[in-house]
């Protein structure tokens, strides 16, 4: 019994201590996020000759960089300005975008760092293809293209969880095509299950570590110990284990009762004359009996006169 107490105890602090970890991480992390549950960030300021930033497959980005957006109902949206005023933005096949873009210089991303301010962005010039077709072929306007999925002037917003899977290219442009961009990028993620989830790891995991204390530190009961023996094995029994009868064991000793004088003590007064010194070897030792008696005088003997005022 006690090693079965020992491992649960043990099971639950192995489960309740990364839980109680998870949980507390997570609620310091939802500490940053606004009154309706959603978390923002900006991103450094991105600085282009060419006419799109593109990102070629938004689903494997985020699937690296923040895979949470990618849980449940989480929305993602972009937000996006030119130093002339809003941004195009759109959601679109990468094949399709990548012929699309071809003819005309644009940028790659190939990373986006989770960080503490303004989020890093890495870069890539991609240039023109060397075997496109003229510049007159790419639209002058990309809402004039047929292929987007979402777009929007300003901001796009989509589900991740819904597009995952789909290898989708995110284009970030001039609203007439244009080059030398020069823009500034926000994201904000809203997910209605990081806040619960969040207190509830917490609150579960100090759940199995207060009960693993409990398990573990539970003092154990005494064992009771039953005899099954012949009637005429008692006796050989109750004097191997040093009792008078097997009735007794269990059972607290009665005190030892002890006599108490009442009233003043009183001179104790020896039954029994004292011992003489040396014991008598023989008869002939013992002195004479009857004891002689002193020999009587006819006159009384004078005695020493006594002080006055004694009496």
């Amino acid at each position: 019994m006690r090693f079965v107490r020992s491992l649960v105890g043990m099971l639950l602090l192995v489960v309740g201590i990364p839980a109680l970890l998870a949980g507390g991480g997570l609620s310091l992390v939802a500490r940053h996020a606004s009154t309706d549950g959603t978390f923002s960030a900006r991103f450094e300021p991105v600085r282009s000759a060419g006419r799109a930033v593109v990102v070629q497959d938004v689903d494997a980005l985020l699937r690296a960089e923040a895979p949470f957006t990618r849980v449940g109902e989480a929305r993602l949206r972009l937000t996006a300005r030119t130093a002339d005023g809003p941004a195009f933005v759109g959601l679109a096949p990468a094949d399709e975008v990548r012929r699309w873009l071809a003819p005309v210089p644009h940028v790659t991303v190939e990373r986006i760092a989770l960080a503490r301010g303004p989020l890093p962005v890495r870069l890539t010039d991609a240039g023109a293809a060397p075997t496109a077709g003229p510049a007159g072929a790419v639209p002058a306007a990309p809402l004039d293209a047929p292929f987007w999925v979402r777009e929007g002037i300003g901001a796009v917003e989509w589900t991740p969880g819904e597009l995952a899977g789909r290898r989708l290219s995110l284009v970030v442009m001039r609203p007439d095509g244009g080059a030398d961009l020069a823009l500034d990028l926000r994201a904000e993620v809203r997910s209605d299950w990081f806040r619960p989830v969040a207190w509830g790891a917490l609150a579960g995991g100090l759940l199995l570590v207060v009960l693993a204390v409990l398990v573990l530190l539970r003092p154990v009961r005494p064992r009771e110990v039953v005899f099954v023996v012949e009637p005429d094995q008692v006796p050989v029994l109750a004097g191997r284990l040093g009792v008078s009868s097997l009735s007794g064991l269990g059972t607290a000793p009665e005190p030892e009762r002890q006599l108490v004088s009442v009233g003043a003590p009183e001179r104790s007064r020896a039954a029994i004359g004292a011992v003489p010194a040396r014991r008598p070897a023989t008869l002939a030792d013992l002195p004479p009996w009857p004891p002689e008696r002193p020999e009587e005088t006819a006159e009384p003997v004078p005695g020493s006169p006594r002080p006055a005022g004694t009496d």
